[in-house]
């Protein structure tokens, strides 16, 4: 039987004491009966809790009510893809509907970013297939990519021969994010026999793209000539297909939203086998031929030579192609019938002789003609070294006599030959539909002393009055004058298009007697004057020669050195205006030669040449 042992007193208090002081941190504060905790905390989490609340409602709202539009159609844009087909640009035609300038069809190599899964391999394989420098892709690829979407063909290749296309199409599965697309381009059958009045189109620029927003990367744009000044009409406009499409890209169906409209055909006045007959007058000639109906103002021709193949444009021209363009010397880029001015020489002296009569000096007032006028120490010569003795105005005219003008010019004084020389057309515009032309320039006691800071003197004003000195016109409005000096004074636009309406843009200063009396003149300046190479015994005609100094005369004692022996820039211009007449039709032709030497000699040859297109052979009937 076991006994239990009983602890001292002492033992068991100290026990209890160490017992109590191991449970301490086990002991709760307890409440006392009104106690009231602390609620700053709990309202503090109950407003955080309020305003977390009510922030995700008005986000709710924001995104589904006040956007629910805006993320709907995202949504739908990520399904739905617009693809934009281009239309096809309008032909241009000559006068019997000749193709001048037609669309065929091409391939180019387009890149969808998003849909490409190794963009570094993916344009190495383009630069492989083209044949085009690695570097050369990627640049294009960077300058490009920024322009347009990620979901949009980014055109790499523009124009990919048969054989090209067919290699691709067997390897293009391959390569995501590549696409052959269909598309025009622009071709030019007649090459240079129409590339200044035609142009060119090429690649938009950025420039471009910002002021017109109908035009995207790879668009085609008239660059120069009508294809620029008819950009609009011969356009169109782009279709619009709508492509929906899975989370990977797939196409799962596509529709038509808007379909394409081809550009506007356009029908020109030019005539092609003239256009063709002036190129053949010229025999490579820098110069240019205009040929106008005076009556309607409608161009038959528009020459300039040289000229380029607007083809090379079209297609990209190449780096080569255009050096040899800029840096030919003969400036085949330039339309010399109206972006080059020409001191007129002679041929101005029409003008000059509307300015007399309607000056009030009478035609039968006469001038007698040394060879020569002296003004002061200076001494004037006349183109005739032995002179024309005394003559009026219609011998003046006929013989081309300088001293003539001179004195007369000397009566009338600058600012009246200023003024109506303006009147006439002469140093401004034409309005001709075709871009950069230039005004030329009729000088004047203000325009010297602005541009270089001197007084005008007599002399300037001999020298304007036989078209030299710095008067300057371009063929076109020496073509426009003649034109007015027909057809009853009035300077009409020229016209390119067919069906352009006739536009009246002023009136000659001129009585009707004083427009009948140029036109005997220059009939009979073609009859027995310096104009007779045009004369035909079946046909009326007029005319009037002009030999434009380009440098200061040169002389080999009391003669003047001949056009043959100098250099070629240093021969003068030469120029012809004249008219013909036939079977109830007329025509102006314009021939300005650069350093071709004299216009009777060089330029009437070509216009002979012209008629004889327009009016047949010297006495064959035409019809």
């Amino acid at each position: 039987m076991k006994t239990q042992q009983k602890n001292a007193p002492g033992q068991e208090n100290e026990e209890r004491e160490n017992g109590e002081q191991g449970r301490s941190w086990l002991k709760i504060p307890v409440e006392q009966e009104h106690y009231q905790p602390p609620r700053a905390g709990v309202i503090l989490l109950q407003v955080l809790i309020g305003i977390f609340f009510f922030l995700v409602v008005i986000r709710f709202w924001y995104l589904q009510m006040h956007k629910g539009d805006f993320f709907a159609r995202q949504a739908i844009e990520n399904r739905m893809r617009q693809e934009y087909v281009l239309a096809p640009r309008g032909r241009i035609l000559d006068l019997h509907d000749r193709i001048l300038t037609d669309n065929r069809t091409t391939y180019g190599l387009f890149l969808i970013r998003e849909d490409c899964l190794d963009l570094p391999a993916t344009l190495a394989q383009i630069s492989a297939w083209s044949q085009t420098p690695l570097a050369k892709i990627i640049e294009k690829y960077q300058q490009d990519r920024i322009k347009i979407k990620p979901y949009e063909p980014l055109l790499m290749v523009p124009d990919l021969n048969f054989d090209l296309v067919a290699r691709i199409e067997a390897e293009i599965h391959a390569w995501p994010g590549l696409k052959i697309i269909v598309r025009t381009k622009r071709s030019y059958p007649e090459r240079e026999l129409f590339s200044h009045i035609l142009g060119y189109v090429a690649e938009v620029n950025e420039q471009e793209m910002e002021k017109d927003p109908e035009l995207a990367m790879g668009d085609l744009m008239g660059k120069q000539g009508l294809e620029l000044k008819m950009e609009k009409r011969l356009r169109g406009s782009k279709g619009l297909y709508e492509v929906e499409v899975d989370a990977h890209a797939r196409v799962m169906g596509r529709s038509m939203r808007d379909e394409p409209k081809g550009g506007r055909d356009l029908t020109l006045a030019l005539d092609r086998d003239l256009q063709q007959a002036c190129w053949d007058a010229l025999q490579g000639e820098d110069g240019c031929v205009v040929v106008m109906e005076p009556d309607s103002g409608k161009v038959r021709a528009l020459v300039t030579s040289p000229a380029y193949d607007n083809n090379l444009f079209a297609e990209g021209i190449s780096h080569k192609d255009w050096e040899e363009l800029r840096g030919n010397r003969s400036f085949p880029l330039q339309n010399r019938a109206i972006q080059s001015t020409y001191p007129p020489g002679s041929v101005w002296k029409l003008m000059m002789a509307a300015l007399i009569l309607e000056s009030g000096i009478s035609s039968r007032e006469t001038v007698f003609c040394p060879g020569y006028a002296k003004l002061g120490k200076q001494i004037f010569r006349c183109w005739k070294h032995s002179g024309h003795g005394s003559l009026n105005l219609e011998q003046a005219l006929i013989h081309s006599c300088d001293v003539y003008f001179y004195l007369m010019a000397e009566k009338l004084g600058i600012d009246r030959i200023e003024s109506f020389a303006k009147s006439c057309g002469f140093g401004k515009p034409t309005g001709i539909d075709l871009p950069h032309e230039r005004s030329g320039l009729v000088p004047s006691k203000k325009w010297k002393q602005k541009r270089f800071g001197r007084s005008w003197v007599r002399g300037d004003t001999f020298n304007v009055s036989i078209g030299q000195g710095s008067t300057l016109v371009t063929p076109v409005q020496m073509a426009n004058y003649v034109c007015a000096l027909l057809n009853g004074g009035k300077l009409l636009k020229p016209q390119l298009l067919e069906q352009a309406p006739r536009e009246v843009v002023a009136t000659l200063p001129c009585r009707p007697e004083t427009l009948e009396f140029i036109k005997n003149a220059m009939h009979k300046t073609a009859t027995v004057g310096t104009a007779k190479v045009v004369s035909r015994k079946d046909a009326e005609m007029g005319g009037k020669t002009g030999t434009a100094q380009v440098v200061k005369l040169r002389m080999a004692g009391n003669r003047r050195f001949k056009n043959k022996d100098m250099q070629k820039a240093m021969r003068d211009h030469a120029w012809i205006a004249t008219w013909g007449k036939k079977n109830g039709k007329t025509y102006v032709v314009v021939v300005m030669v650069e350093h071709g030497g004299g216009g009777s000699s060089v330029a009437g040859p070509v216009a002979k040449k012209v008629y004889e297109h327009l009016f047949g052979p010297v006495g064959q009937p035409s019809f």
